[in-house]
């Protein structure tokens, strides 16, 4: 690899855009549950270096675990190994923790996958809760593993909204991103 001016000042404005948006850790590949292990430990032990309070690291972490494990579960780019590919960000800005996922998702999958998210953000928290144990009682495992409790879950242990958008990448396949907030104040003891 040639450090050119070009590649030199292209690593430069990826790590000023990484410091300005209060990311910690980026990270593009597979994911594989000894990944997921590692991720959670080490913002677990970020947090603890910041003294952020146990609630809030319990948040975090289920929130982690959660997206980590949609990702390695449902992306369009399993290997072999039944291991899933893609995009993972946490940081923090302004006491708030946001954790950024991305993988491929096939056109097929798409509009099933919108449809839960635009269902879970337009849920109150006790429709959340309903949602939640309606699908442990009658929940069908998905063909890839999943029961479809991680978003309901993901937006009743967070009380927010999902952000999320699909990227069309080609006629079959479309990038699709998610962005979970997590307000250390809100779930700070007083």
């Amino acid at each position: 690899m040639n450090l050119s001016f070009n590649f030199i000042k292209s690593v430069s404005n990826i790590y000023d855009e990484m410091i300005d948006n209060g990311f910690s850790l980026v990270y593009l590949g597979e994911f594989s549950h000894e990944i997921t292990r590692m991720f959670t430990s080490m913002a677990e032990s970020d947090m603890e270096k910041n003294s952020e309070e146990r609630s809030v690291q319990r948040k975090v972490y289920h929130v982690m675990v959660e997206t980590l494990q949609n990702m390695n579960k449902h992306s369009e780019e399993i290997q072999e190994r039944n291991i899933g590919k893609g995009l993972f960000i946490i940081g923090k800005k302004h006491e708030t923790y946001y954790i950024i996922t991305s993988n491929k998702v096939a056109r097929k999958h798409k509009d099933h996958l919108e449809n839960a998210l635009i269902t879970v953000n337009n849920a109150s928290l006790e429709e959340l809760k309903e949602m939640y144990k309606r699908q442990i009682r009658e929940g069908n495992l998905s063909d890839k593993g999943g029961a479809g409790l991680g978003l309901i879950d993901i937006a009743r242990k967070t009380g927010e909204p999902l952000n999320y958008q699909f990227l069309q990448l080609d006629d079959q396949n479309f990038f699709f991103i998610l962005k979970v907030e997590i307000n250390a104040k809100k779930f700070a003891k007083d």
